[in-house]
C-alpha cells in the first residue's frame, strides 16, 4: 500500500468518527430539549390572558352535585389488556413490579411507573420519572394532572382507562 492510500484511509476514519459524534450529540439534543407546542400552548395548569373586564368580576358560584369517585380502571390495550382493577380510596402504584397495585406485563412501563390517587372527587395521575413517560392526550405528563372517567391515558405501552 502507498504512503498516499494510508493517509486517505486515515483521514477518511478521522472524518467518519467525526460523522458518528455529530449524530449522537444532535441525537442527545434533541431528547433533551423541551417541546415547543408546550412553551408556545397553555398546558393544564396555566390560563390563557383574559380581558380586564373578564379577570375583574368574580366567577359565578356553580351548584353542582357532589360527583362519585370512579372506582374502575380498565386495561384497554397492552399485554394486560382486559384486565379490570377495583379501587378504593388509596393510591395506585402501576408499573412492572411484582408489589404494584396494578402490575403491567408491558416492557415498556418502568418498574414504579405511575401513580394514580385521589384527592377530593377526582383522580390525578402522576409520573414517577419512568424512562418512557405516562401520556395523557397524547402530553407527556410532567407534573400530577386530574383524570376524568372515560378519558384513556398511557403508562408505557398500555392503554388504561377510568370508569365510574
Amino acid at each position: 500500500m502507498s504512503e498516499l492510500t494510508v493517509t486517505l484511509l486515515r483521514y477518511g476514519f478521522l472524518a467518519l468518527l467525526w460523522v458518528f459524534i455529530v449524530g449522537i450529540v444532535l441525537s442527545q439534543g434533541r431528547d433533551l430539549t423541551i417541546d415547543r407546542r408546550r412553551r408556545t400552548s397553555p398546558g393544564p395548569g396555566r390560563q390563557q390572558a383574559r380581558p380586564a373586564a373578564a379577570q375583574s368580576a368574580p366567577p359565578a358560584p356553580q351548584q353542582q352535585a357532589p360527583r362519585q369517585l370512579p372506582q374502575t380502571l380498565v386495561v384497554l390495550q397492552g399485554p394486560t389488556s382486559g384486565q379490570t382493577h377495583h379501587l378504593g380510596n388509596a393510591p395506585v402504584l402501576m408499573g412492572r413490579s411484582p408489589e404494584c397495585t396494578v402490575p403491567l406485563e408491558d416492557d415498556y412501563a418502568s418498574g414504579r411507573h405511575a401513580r394514580l390517587f385521589p384527592q377530593g372527587s377526582r383522580w390525578f395521575l402522576e409520573d414517577l420519572g419512568s424512562t418512557n413517560g405516562t401520556y395523557v392526550d397524547e402530553q407527556r405528563l410532567t407534573r400530577a394532572v386530574p383524570v376524568e372517567p372515560g378519558r384513556p391515558f398511557r403508562v408505557g405501552k398500555s392503554i388504561l382507562e377510568l370508569r365510574a
